[in-house]
């Protein structure tokens, strides 16, 4: 399948000015600071051989049985170089905080951003300012920032448009683009004018909605070859909770109100409630919830399952590896059921 996709990391970054990022965090104030945003998550899973990442972690003492997200991240820092770490010690990961002690025990540079207890623009703000002061900008500057972004985020709305309501961009296209927003590719401009020439390409594409219309709820899955195994069953993928909630389509009203209408740090019910109305909005035949192996997220699944009236498939992984027999097989027949379901 070709497929236009967001531009790559260029190879001359200065690694001075490169921040990497553990998730999402107002990368308005980063830009503002003159440095320049890097998804570890990113650098990590699109990496030659990122099994090695997560490796060499575990060599450097890492348990067998931390999520390997967090290995992948440590081993993405020291591949390529990043000598200055901005992680979410408070609504985010579990193994945040401990994976930065282990950075700033090996001589780099670790900063911390909190998003606060509840989804409060004041509060966000206070946050948001605690950030800039400590990369030495202010929340004025932050805000042109966001302003800049708005036409990156509208390309990102565009695309998700395209996907559920036109069904002209496939499911691992609609992930990517997404999922690349966190950091814009470290090049807003860079990535606004690929989306855009994204979505000129897409809207010139016949649509070809899907036998079954699925959502992904849950992290991003770490397993290569999801979206195009389901779209070989007849199922699409048009819904991607989380990275959604990267990209942060919907226009607010300030950078404060952007950051604290973001789902993913505020526990699972505020979650739920977005999943239900984009279920019913994009007309969702079932969802997916993929949890990662070792990730406390895991726990949430009983509650998604009581909460939402969709049918569900528990999906979990370990590593950055090929799908396996078994899960290739639970796919095909919940996406058999779901088919039989339709027809109906």
């Amino acid at each position: 399948m070709d497929r236009t996709l967001p531009p790559p990391l260029p190879h001359e970054l200065p690694p001075d000015r490169l921040v990497g990022i553990t998730t999402t965090v107002p990368v308005e104030v980063v830009f503002a600071a003159g440095l320049l945003p890097v998804d570890l998550n990113n650098l990590f899973v699109t990496a030659d051989h990122p099994e090695a990442l997560a490796d060499r972690a575990e060599r450097s003492g890492f348990p067998r049985t931390c999520c390997c997200w967090t290995k992948g991240i440590y081993g993405a820092v020291h591949r390529f170089g990043i000598a200055t770490v901005l992680g979410v010690t408070r609504g985010d990961c579990s193994n945040a905080e401990a994976l930065l002690e282990v950075l700033r025990h090996e001589g780099l540079r670790c900063l911390t951003f909190d998003y606060p207890s509840r989804p409060d623009p004041d509060g966000m703000a206070r946050s948001i300012r605690g950030l800039a002061e400590a990369l030495g900008t202010d929340l004025d500057e932050a805000e042109r920032w966001w302003e800049r972004l708005a036409p990156a985020r509208a390309a990102a709305a565009r695309i998700d448009g395209l996907t559920w309501r036109d069904g002209k961009v496939h499911g691992i296209e609609n992930h990517l683009w997404l999922v690349s927003a966190s950091d814009f590719c470290a090049d807003p401009d860079r990535y606004r004018a690929g989306a855009a020439s994204f979505v000129r390409e897409a809207e010139a594409r016949p649509a070809a909605p899907p036998d079954v219309r699925l959502g992904l709820c849950g992290i991003p899955p770490i397993v290569p070859g999801l979206y195009d195994f389901l779209e070989g069953l007849g199922a699409r993928v048009v819904f991607n909770e989380t990275q959604r909630q990267f990209a942060m389509l919907e226009p607010a009203g300030s950078l404060a109100e952007q950051y604290a209408r973001y789902t993913y740090p505020y526990g699972v019910f505020g979650r739920i409630e977005d999943i239900a109305a984009e279920c019913e909005r994009r007309r969702l035949d079932g969802l997916i919830h993929y949890v990662q192996s070792f990730c406390h997220r895991r726990i949430e699944d009983r509650i998604l399952r009581d909460r939402l009236g969709v049918p569900i498939l528990t999906l979990e992984a370990d590593r950055p590896e090929p799908l396996s027999g078994q899960l290739r097989t639970r796919l095909e027949a919940f996406v058999e059921m779901l088919a039989a379901g339709t027809a109906d």
